[in-house]
Protein backbone atom coordinates (compact mmCIF):
# COMPACT_ATOMS: atom_id res chain seq x y z
CA UNK A 1 0.00 0.00 0.00
CA UNK A 2 1.37 3.27 -1.06
CA UNK A 3 2.23 5.59 2.11
CA UNK A 4 0.45 8.79 2.84
CA UNK A 5 1.93 11.46 0.67
CA UNK A 6 1.37 14.78 -0.61
CA UNK A 7 -0.39 15.59 -3.95
CA UNK A 8 1.21 17.52 -5.88
CA UNK A 9 -1.17 20.33 -7.57
CA UNK A 10 -0.02 22.22 -10.79
CA UNK A 11 -2.45 25.13 -11.65
CA UNK A 12 -1.69 25.40 -15.14
CA UNK A 13 -1.98 28.87 -16.02
CA UNK A 14 -0.47 28.03 -19.49
CA UNK A 15 -1.26 30.81 -22.32
CA UNK A 16 -3.98 32.08 -20.44
CA UNK A 17 -2.11 35.30 -19.62
CA UNK A 18 -3.33 36.56 -23.52
CA UNK A 19 0.59 37.92 -23.42
CA UNK A 20 0.03 40.14 -20.72
CA UNK A 21 2.84 40.00 -17.73
CA UNK A 22 0.63 41.75 -15.27
CA UNK A 23 -2.46 38.84 -15.69
CA UNK A 24 0.56 36.41 -15.52
CA UNK A 25 1.54 37.92 -12.28
CA UNK A 26 -1.76 37.89 -11.27
CA UNK A 27 -2.10 33.75 -12.59
CA UNK A 28 0.69 33.36 -9.50
CA UNK A 29 -1.04 35.57 -6.77
CA UNK A 30 -4.20 33.35 -7.67
CA UNK A 31 -2.69 30.15 -7.78
CA UNK A 32 -0.34 30.69 -4.74
CA UNK A 33 -3.75 31.99 -2.83
CA UNK A 34 -5.43 28.97 -4.08
CA UNK A 35 -3.03 26.13 -2.50
CA UNK A 36 -1.57 25.14 -5.61
CA UNK A 37 2.17 24.17 -5.17
CA UNK A 38 3.08 24.82 -8.68
CA UNK A 39 2.10 27.11 -11.08
CA UNK A 40 2.97 26.36 -14.92
CA UNK A 41 3.62 28.76 -17.92
CA UNK A 42 4.36 27.84 -21.39
CA UNK A 43 7.80 28.73 -22.97
CA UNK A 44 7.61 28.36 -26.49
CA UNK A 45 8.72 30.69 -29.96
CA UNK A 46 6.12 30.73 -32.20
CA UNK A 47 8.89 30.25 -34.70
CA UNK A 48 9.85 27.28 -33.63
CA UNK A 49 7.06 25.69 -32.60
CA UNK A 50 4.32 25.61 -35.92
CA UNK A 51 4.43 26.52 -39.54
CA UNK A 52 2.98 29.64 -40.72
CA UNK A 53 0.39 27.65 -42.46
CA UNK A 54 -0.84 24.82 -39.63
CA UNK A 55 -4.48 24.98 -38.80
CA UNK A 56 -5.90 25.70 -35.56
CA UNK A 57 -7.41 22.73 -33.16
CA UNK A 58 -11.05 22.98 -33.59
CA UNK A 59 -11.83 23.85 -29.99
CA UNK A 60 -9.57 27.19 -30.58
CA UNK A 61 -11.02 27.89 -33.87
CA UNK A 62 -14.27 28.05 -31.62
CA UNK A 63 -12.62 30.06 -28.73
CA UNK A 64 -10.32 32.57 -30.73
CA UNK A 65 -10.45 34.51 -33.57
CA UNK A 66 -11.12 32.63 -36.87
CA UNK A 67 -9.38 34.06 -39.56
CA UNK A 68 -6.13 34.12 -37.39
CA UNK A 69 -3.82 31.42 -37.75
CA UNK A 70 -2.44 29.49 -35.08
CA UNK A 71 1.11 30.99 -35.78
CA UNK A 72 -0.64 34.48 -35.20
CA UNK A 73 -2.15 32.83 -32.09
CA UNK A 74 0.76 31.40 -30.51
CA UNK A 75 2.82 34.71 -31.15
CA UNK A 76 0.76 37.06 -29.60
CA UNK A 77 0.67 34.54 -26.29
CA UNK A 78 4.79 34.38 -26.02
CA UNK A 79 6.54 35.41 -22.84
CA UNK A 80 10.14 37.22 -22.92
CA UNK A 81 13.11 36.58 -21.26
CA UNK A 82 12.59 39.09 -18.77
CA UNK A 83 8.60 38.13 -18.30
CA UNK A 84 10.22 34.73 -17.42
CA UNK A 85 12.77 36.04 -14.67
CA UNK A 86 9.53 38.38 -13.51
CA UNK A 87 7.21 35.43 -13.03
CA UNK A 88 10.26 33.15 -11.23
CA UNK A 89 11.10 35.89 -9.06
CA UNK A 90 7.21 36.28 -8.50
CA UNK A 91 6.75 32.41 -7.78
CA UNK A 92 9.16 33.15 -5.48
CA UNK A 93 7.72 35.70 -2.83
CA UNK A 94 4.20 33.96 -3.50
CA UNK A 95 5.61 30.75 -2.37
CA UNK A 96 4.58 28.82 -4.85
CA UNK A 97 7.00 26.88 -7.76
CA UNK A 98 7.27 28.03 -11.01
CA UNK A 99 7.02 25.61 -13.82
CA UNK A 100 6.87 26.08 -17.76
CA UNK A 101 6.27 23.46 -20.13
CA UNK A 102 8.98 23.50 -23.40
CA UNK A 103 7.83 23.22 -26.87
CA UNK A 104 11.22 23.60 -28.87
CA UNK A 105 14.84 23.39 -28.02
CA UNK A 106 15.81 26.82 -27.74
CA UNK A 107 13.13 27.22 -24.82
CA UNK A 108 15.04 24.54 -23.18
CA UNK A 109 17.84 25.97 -23.18
CA UNK A 110 16.30 29.38 -21.53
CA UNK A 111 14.56 27.27 -18.60
CA UNK A 112 17.42 25.34 -17.92
CA UNK A 113 19.76 28.88 -17.79
CA UNK A 114 16.94 30.17 -15.49
CA UNK A 115 17.55 27.33 -12.66
CA UNK A 116 14.35 24.94 -14.15
CA UNK A 117 14.87 21.72 -12.51
CA UNK A 118 12.00 20.12 -13.32
CA UNK A 119 11.19 19.52 -16.83
CA UNK A 120 7.11 19.22 -18.05
CA UNK A 121 6.71 17.57 -21.22
CA UNK A 122 3.17 17.63 -23.58
CA UNK A 123 1.26 15.64 -24.62
CA UNK A 124 1.94 17.02 -28.20
CA UNK A 125 5.86 16.47 -27.32
CA UNK A 126 5.87 12.61 -26.25
CA UNK A 127 7.08 12.14 -30.09
CA UNK A 128 9.80 14.78 -30.21
CA UNK A 129 12.55 12.68 -29.95
CA UNK A 130 14.86 15.95 -30.17
CA UNK A 131 13.67 17.36 -27.13
CA UNK A 132 13.47 14.42 -25.60
CA UNK A 133 16.73 13.73 -25.99
CA UNK A 134 17.75 16.45 -24.55
CA UNK A 135 15.64 17.11 -22.01
CA UNK A 136 16.41 13.05 -21.04
CA UNK A 137 20.27 14.07 -20.70
CA UNK A 138 19.72 16.35 -17.57
CA UNK A 139 18.53 13.33 -15.34
CA UNK A 140 16.02 15.86 -13.80
CA UNK A 141 12.09 15.32 -12.73
CA UNK A 142 10.49 14.86 -15.39
CA UNK A 143 6.62 15.61 -15.72
CA UNK A 144 5.27 13.58 -19.16
CA UNK A 145 2.01 14.07 -20.09
CA UNK A 146 0.43 11.65 -22.38
CA UNK A 147 -2.47 12.47 -23.96
CA UNK A 148 -3.20 10.94 -27.65
CA UNK A 149 -0.69 8.15 -26.54
CA UNK A 150 -0.80 4.42 -26.88
CA UNK A 151 0.19 2.77 -24.57
CA UNK A 152 3.31 1.29 -26.66
CA UNK A 153 4.16 4.98 -27.48
CA UNK A 154 4.49 5.53 -24.17
CA UNK A 155 7.08 2.63 -23.53
CA UNK A 156 8.99 4.35 -26.48
CA UNK A 157 9.25 7.71 -25.37
CA UNK A 158 10.43 6.47 -21.69
CA UNK A 159 12.90 3.98 -22.98
CA UNK A 160 14.40 7.29 -25.08
CA UNK A 161 14.39 9.01 -21.73
CA UNK A 162 16.13 6.46 -20.05
CA UNK A 163 18.50 5.85 -22.52
CA UNK A 164 19.91 9.38 -22.27
CA UNK A 165 20.27 9.09 -18.79
CA UNK A 166 17.10 9.76 -16.65
CA UNK A 167 16.15 7.34 -14.42
CA UNK A 168 12.74 6.24 -13.94
CA UNK A 169 12.33 6.86 -10.59
CA UNK A 170 12.38 10.62 -11.80
CA UNK A 171 9.13 10.07 -14.44
CA UNK A 172 5.95 10.99 -13.33
CA UNK A 173 3.77 10.12 -16.05
CA UNK A 174 0.51 12.02 -16.26
CA UNK A 175 -2.75 10.28 -17.74
CA UNK A 176 -4.41 12.73 -19.82
CA UNK A 177 -7.21 12.88 -22.53
CA UNK A 178 -6.27 15.84 -25.38
CA UNK A 179 -9.72 17.54 -25.58
CA UNK A 180 -10.85 21.04 -24.58
CA UNK A 181 -13.34 20.45 -22.39
CA UNK A 182 -12.78 16.76 -22.61
CA UNK A 183 -15.55 14.43 -22.39
CA UNK A 184 -16.38 13.01 -19.77
CA UNK A 185 -16.91 9.48 -21.06
CA UNK A 186 -13.26 9.90 -22.83
CA UNK A 187 -11.47 10.39 -19.69
CA UNK A 188 -10.88 6.61 -19.02
CA UNK A 189 -9.52 7.31 -15.55
CA UNK A 190 -8.82 3.29 -15.02
CA UNK A 191 -5.70 3.89 -17.51
CA UNK A 192 -3.71 5.86 -14.27
CA UNK A 193 -3.81 2.27 -12.62
CA UNK A 194 -2.66 0.80 -16.08
CA UNK A 195 -0.23 3.01 -16.15
CA UNK A 196 1.04 2.26 -12.83
CA UNK A 197 0.95 -1.77 -13.59
CA UNK A 198 2.62 -0.93 -16.45
CA UNK A 199 5.55 1.07 -16.13
CA UNK A 200 6.61 0.07 -12.05
CA UNK A 201 8.47 2.37 -10.94
CA UNK A 202 7.56 5.05 -12.36
CA UNK A 203 4.82 8.07 -10.42
CA UNK A 204 1.52 8.61 -12.14
CA UNK A 205 -0.58 11.41 -11.75
CA UNK A 206 -3.09 13.28 -14.15
CA UNK A 207 -3.80 16.06 -16.06
CA UNK A 208 -7.58 17.18 -16.23
CA UNK A 209 -9.05 19.15 -19.33
CA UNK A 210 -12.40 18.53 -18.14
CA UNK A 211 -15.43 20.59 -17.18
CA UNK A 212 -15.71 20.76 -13.20
CA UNK A 213 -13.92 19.56 -10.48
CA UNK A 214 -14.76 16.34 -9.82
CA UNK A 215 -12.52 14.00 -12.47
CA UNK A 216 -9.13 15.31 -10.75
CA UNK A 217 -10.71 14.58 -7.18
CA UNK A 218 -12.01 11.17 -8.18
CA UNK A 219 -8.25 10.82 -9.61
CA UNK A 220 -6.20 11.21 -6.95
CA UNK A 221 -8.55 8.39 -5.18
CA UNK A 222 -7.45 5.83 -8.05
CA UNK A 223 -3.53 7.04 -7.42
CA UNK A 224 -2.90 10.35 -8.78
CA UNK A 225 0.03 11.79 -6.96
CA UNK A 226 0.01 14.97 -9.44
CA UNK A 227 -2.97 16.39 -10.27
CA UNK A 228 -2.94 19.52 -13.35
CA UNK A 229 -5.66 21.64 -14.05
CA UNK A 230 -5.88 24.82 -16.31
CA UNK A 231 -7.39 27.52 -14.55
CA UNK A 232 -8.34 31.30 -15.91
CA UNK A 233 -8.96 34.57 -13.83
CA UNK A 234 -12.16 35.03 -15.89
CA UNK A 235 -13.37 32.26 -18.88
CA UNK A 236 -14.82 34.74 -20.77
CA UNK A 237 -11.33 36.57 -21.62
CA UNK A 238 -10.62 35.85 -25.08
CA UNK A 239 -8.08 32.86 -25.71
CA UNK A 240 -7.59 29.21 -26.74
CA UNK A 241 -7.98 27.62 -23.45
CA UNK A 242 -10.36 29.86 -21.01
CA UNK A 243 -13.35 27.96 -21.40
CA UNK A 244 -11.81 24.94 -20.61
CA UNK A 245 -10.02 26.47 -17.46
CA UNK A 246 -11.47 26.77 -13.99
CA UNK A 247 -12.02 30.46 -12.42
CA UNK A 248 -10.23 30.97 -9.18
CA UNK A 249 -13.13 29.63 -6.85
CA UNK A 250 -13.34 26.53 -8.85
CA UNK A 251 -9.55 26.02 -8.24
CA UNK A 252 -9.90 27.20 -4.91
CA UNK A 253 -12.96 23.98 -4.32
CA UNK A 254 -10.68 21.98 -6.37
CA UNK A 255 -7.00 21.92 -3.86
CA UNK A 256 -9.58 21.91 -1.01
CA UNK A 257 -11.23 18.22 -2.32
CA UNK A 258 -8.06 17.00 -3.56
CA UNK A 259 -6.33 17.48 -0.26
CA UNK A 260 -9.59 16.39 1.90
CA UNK A 261 -9.51 13.19 -0.32
CA UNK A 262 -5.60 12.77 -0.12
CA UNK A 263 -6.22 12.44 3.63
CA UNK A 264 -9.04 10.12 3.83
CA UNK A 265 -6.87 7.66 1.30
CA UNK A 266 -4.91 7.14 4.60
CA UNK A 267 -2.17 4.16 4.88
CA UNK A 268 -4.53 1.21 3.47
CA UNK A 269 -4.35 -0.84 6.90
CA UNK A 270 -8.10 -2.12 7.89
CA UNK A 271 -7.92 -1.12 11.90
CA UNK A 272 -9.89 1.26 14.13
CA UNK A 273 -8.66 4.69 13.75
CA UNK A 274 -8.09 6.48 16.65
CA UNK A 275 -11.64 8.95 16.09
CA UNK A 276 -13.95 5.63 16.43
CA UNK A 277 -12.02 3.91 19.40
CA UNK A 278 -13.87 5.78 21.64
CA UNK A 279 -17.84 4.35 19.99
CA UNK A 280 -16.76 0.59 19.66
CA UNK A 281 -18.26 0.19 23.64
CA UNK A 282 -21.12 2.43 22.85
CA UNK A 283 -21.96 0.88 19.08
CA UNK A 284 -21.09 -3.24 19.43
CA UNK A 285 -22.93 -5.25 21.68
CA UNK A 286 -22.38 -7.49 24.48
CA UNK A 287 -24.83 -11.04 25.81
CA UNK A 288 -27.17 -9.95 28.23
CA UNK A 289 -29.86 -12.27 30.31
CA UNK A 290 -32.84 -12.25 28.04
CA UNK A 291 -35.01 -13.04 31.68
CA UNK A 292 -33.95 -14.44 34.58
CA UNK A 293 -31.54 -17.03 34.80
CA UNK A 294 -30.94 -18.97 38.20
CA UNK A 295 -27.61 -20.21 39.09
CA UNK A 296 -26.97 -23.57 37.65
CA UNK A 297 -28.89 -23.00 34.82
CA UNK A 298 -28.08 -23.36 31.40
CA UNK A 299 -27.30 -20.87 28.91
CA UNK A 300 -29.35 -21.53 25.73
CA UNK A 301 -30.34 -19.31 22.87
CA UNK A 302 -33.88 -18.36 24.45
CA UNK A 303 -32.27 -17.42 27.74
CA UNK A 304 -30.00 -15.02 26.23
CA UNK A 305 -29.55 -11.88 23.92
CA UNK A 306 -27.45 -9.20 22.68
CA UNK A 307 -27.59 -5.92 23.46
CA UNK A 308 -26.02 -2.77 23.91
CA UNK A 309 -23.17 -1.23 25.39
CA UNK A 310 -20.12 -3.49 24.21
CA UNK A 311 -18.18 -3.49 27.68
CA UNK A 312 -19.05 -7.23 28.37
CA UNK A 313 -18.58 -10.68 26.43
CA UNK A 314 -18.62 -10.32 22.66
CA UNK A 315 -21.60 -12.23 21.14
CA UNK A 316 -18.48 -13.68 19.03
CA UNK A 317 -18.31 -15.79 22.19
CA UNK A 318 -22.34 -16.91 21.81
CA UNK A 319 -20.93 -20.35 21.19
CA UNK A 320 -18.78 -21.02 23.50
CA UNK A 321 -21.52 -19.82 26.36
CA UNK A 322 -24.58 -22.04 24.87
CA UNK A 323 -24.56 -25.69 27.15
CA UNK A 324 -22.64 -23.83 30.49
CA UNK A 325 -24.16 -23.36 33.75
CA UNK A 326 -24.69 -19.93 35.12
CA UNK A 327 -22.50 -19.24 37.79
CA UNK A 328 -24.87 -17.10 40.00
CA UNK A 329 -28.40 -15.73 39.03
CA UNK A 330 -29.03 -13.11 36.65
CA UNK A 331 -31.64 -10.20 36.06
CA UNK A 332 -33.10 -9.92 32.72
CA UNK A 333 -30.59 -7.60 30.87
CA UNK A 334 -28.05 -7.65 33.12
CA UNK A 335 -24.78 -8.66 31.14
CA UNK A 336 -23.20 -11.96 31.21
CA UNK A 337 -19.90 -12.52 33.16
CA UNK A 338 -16.87 -12.91 31.17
Amino acid sequence: MQPLQRVQIIAEAGVNHNGSIARALELVAVAAECGADIVKFQTFSADSLVTKTASKAEYQKVTTVSEQSQYEMLKALELSVDDHHRLIADCRENGIRFLSTPFDLKSVDLLRELGVATWKISSGEITNYPLLRKIGHFNQDIILSSGMATLDELRKTIAILESFGTTRTKITVLHCTTEYPAPFADVNLWAIQTIATTFPGIRVGYSDHTSGIEIPVAAVALGATVIEKHFTLDKNLPGPDHKASLDPAELRDMVSAIRNVAVALGDGIKTPRTSEIKNIAIARKSIVAAKTIQKGELFTDENLTVKRPGIGVSPMHWPELIGTAASRNYKADELIDA
